[in-house]
């Protein structure tokens, strides 16, 4: 078994019915593209078709033939939204017909640019005027200017010269992203004896091998095997016509136009907004029928300002931005392209917010740039969220655990956070700093984790709260702990009794404040002693017999039950000193 899929490109087909597009493929490829037994006694394709061959410099081409029939425009339409060039085909004994319209506009409002136009039946007519009319029709389209090819399935004629055009035109086409994640749009869903379910597509991006595992519309399905152009692979990567055999869904349950992807690469999104490849020359369909891929959902439209417009599909698409769209009207049979702009698009409550929202998409430049402008506008989002759009991470990002805040902002909610803690030490003079969800609340955020990131000093972040390194009780408490202090100084362990405490006007707040300033320790309920305690205290311990019993601790320290029985206790609890089972004690 290969270890990887060789490499290949995949061309697409597109002209009127009768033109002879199939002939061309079985005469390129000496495969036979028409599936169904009605195509071949009808001598009319009906649905898609699939062929390929390997060209004279060893380059593999596979080929997707569609339909050119009116009727089965939805079928040419999943064959071609997923495959980087095209193959239009006109007959020299016909030229331009009604479908060769209807599909160069499909690639047209599709942004399809590298294009070959092979005139066929050139045995039948000559070509050259078609040659000419064809091409100058196209250069007003995206694909420009095309190389042309004369040919003839019957006699063989040009089929020499349409393999080099052909050849010279698949080595322009850009490099695909093999790394990126996977959108394959299913356009067959089969069942075959032995293997179960199997889904082919046009795999325009990233790699896929058995064992990956897949999202497909909200379940998870794992790849038992991977076939390319007929043969079983290890491993294929983008472009290439690949079939997966599927564990974990019945055929029954898939259809075309569904997706594959890879988990949490892609939103769902049923809202989205984009703007038209160029100015419409008619009014807009309130209801168009929208293609990507090999997937077709009925939408309604509100156009919003200029260009732009927002669709609410009718099932929800894994859409990014940069995707372009076709729109279609099918009773105008009118297409036109649509790049998404934003799938994850703000509602529009105000008045005049359509407008605004126009304008908005019309400024938002693309890249980088773009990026940076839409997290402006969210400010604070998922950094998985904002990947799954479309976005790269703009410069000047700040990344906060699973956050991404917009360029400048983390310095600008940083300068509000000393004010949170001047107000709040203000009403709370004796706790040390608002908690993190307090500060959260203050400046909006939509998670208490994202506060690290807006702590600057001489604030901190400590033990959950916002404190001021160099802040200090409030005097009449400050004067109070420091007498107590003085006394811990001269005698360690004479912890003050509680009326010595009610007397200077510490009560529990005003201790545990002092005790989260770090200038109290708290051993037990009641008892309090100056920090640096423990090591005193091991010191005085280690100078007597091991193991020792709670008495002579007692003795060892000058101190009295009261304050010995929780030190004591409060040591085992640090690892100072282990408690034996005959409830003697060891340094440790």
């Amino acid at each position: 078994m290969d270890v990887t899929a060789p490499g290949m490109d995949v061309i697409a087909t597109a002209g009127h019915v009768d033109h002879g597009k199939s002939a061309l493929v079985r005469a390129l490829t000496g495969m036979e593209p028409d599936r169904w037994a009605e195509e071949r006694r009808r001598g009319l394709t009906i649905d898609l078709g699939f062929a390929w061959t390997t060209l004279p410099s060893g380059r593999r081409l596979a080929v997707v033939d569609v339909p050119g029939h009116e009727r089965f425009v939805g079928n040419m339409l999943a064959g071609v939204g997923s495959v980087p060039a095209a193959l239009v085909v006109v007959a020299a004994d016909d030229g331009w017909s009604a479908q060769t319209a209807e599909h160069v506009a499909v690639l047209d409002a599709l942004g399809v640019r590298p294009a070959l136009l092979a005139v066929t039946k050139s045995d039948l007519a000559d070509p050259a005027p078609v040659v000419a009319d064809v091409r100058e029709r196209l250069a007003a389209t995206s694909m420009g200017d095309v190389p042309a090819v004369p040919v003839s399935s019957v006699t063989g004629q040009g089929l020499p010269e349409l393999t080099t055009a052909m050849e010279s035109l698949l080595a322009r086409l850009p490099a695909p992203d093999a790394t990126a994640p996977v959108r394959l749009w299913i356009d067959r869903a089969f069942t075959i004896r032995g293997a179960g379910t199997v889904v082919t597509g046009t795999l325009a991006a990233g790699t896929v091998a058995p064992e990956d595992r897949l999202l497909l519309g909200g379940r998870e399905v794992t790849v038992r095997g991977v076939q390319s152009l007929g043969a079983a692979v290890e491993r294929a990567r983008a472009t290439a016509r690949v079939a997966l055999n599927l564990r974990g869904v019945a055929v029954e349950d898939l259809s075309r136009g569904d997706a594959l992807l890879t988990p949490g690469a892609f939103r769902l999104t049923d809202v989205v907004d984009v703007t038209l490849a160029a100015e419409p020359d008619e009014r807009l369909p309130a209801e168009p029928v929208v293609h990507v891929g090999s997937a077709t959902v009925g939408a309604r439209l509100r156009p919003l300002d200029g260009t732009a417009v927002r669709l609410r599909l009718a099932s929800p698409l894994p859409l990014r931005v940069g995707d372009r769209l076709l729109l279609r009207d099918p009773g105008a049979r009118r297409v036109l392209g649509a790049d998404v702009r934003d799938v994850d698009p703000p509602e529009l409550c105000r008045r005049g917010a359509a407008r605004q929202r126009g304008a908005e998409l019309a400024a938002q430049p693309e890249g980088d740039a773009g990026a940076a402008a839409d997290l402006a506008r969210r400010r604070i989002v998922r950094a998985a969220d904002f990947a799954a759009m479309g976005w790269p991470v703009p410069a000047g990002a700040t990344e906060q655990g699973p956050w991404l805040l917009a360029p400048g902002l983390a310095d600008e909610l940083a300068a509000r956070v000393p004010d949170v803690v001047t107000r709040f030490r203000r009403l709370r003079p004796l706790e040390p700093g608002p908690p993190a969800e307090v500060v959260r609340r203050a400046l909006d955020l939509p998670d208490a984790d994202l506060v690290a990131a807006l702590v600057r000093e001489p604030l901190v972040l400590r033990e959950g709260r916002v404190v001021d390194g160099a802040a200090d009780l409030p005097p009449a408490v400050q004067r109070a702990v420091d007498e107590i202090r003085a006394r811990l100084a001269t005698d360690p362990f004479a912890a003050p009794e509680a009326p010595d405490l009610a007397d200077a006007g510490l009560g529990v707040r005003e201790l545990a404040a002092a005790v989260r300033s770090g200038q109290l320790v708290r051993v037990g309920e009641g008892v309090y002693l100056a920090p640096g305690i423990d090591g005193v205290a091991r010191t005085r311990l280690a100078a007597i017999p091991q193991p020792f019993t709670l008495s002579q601790a007692r003795q060892a320290w000058g101190t009295s039950r009261r304050v010995a029985v929780p030190l004591m206790e409060w040591l085992d609890a640090r690892g100072v000193t282990e408690r034996l089972p005959d409830n003697t004690r060891t340094l440790r």
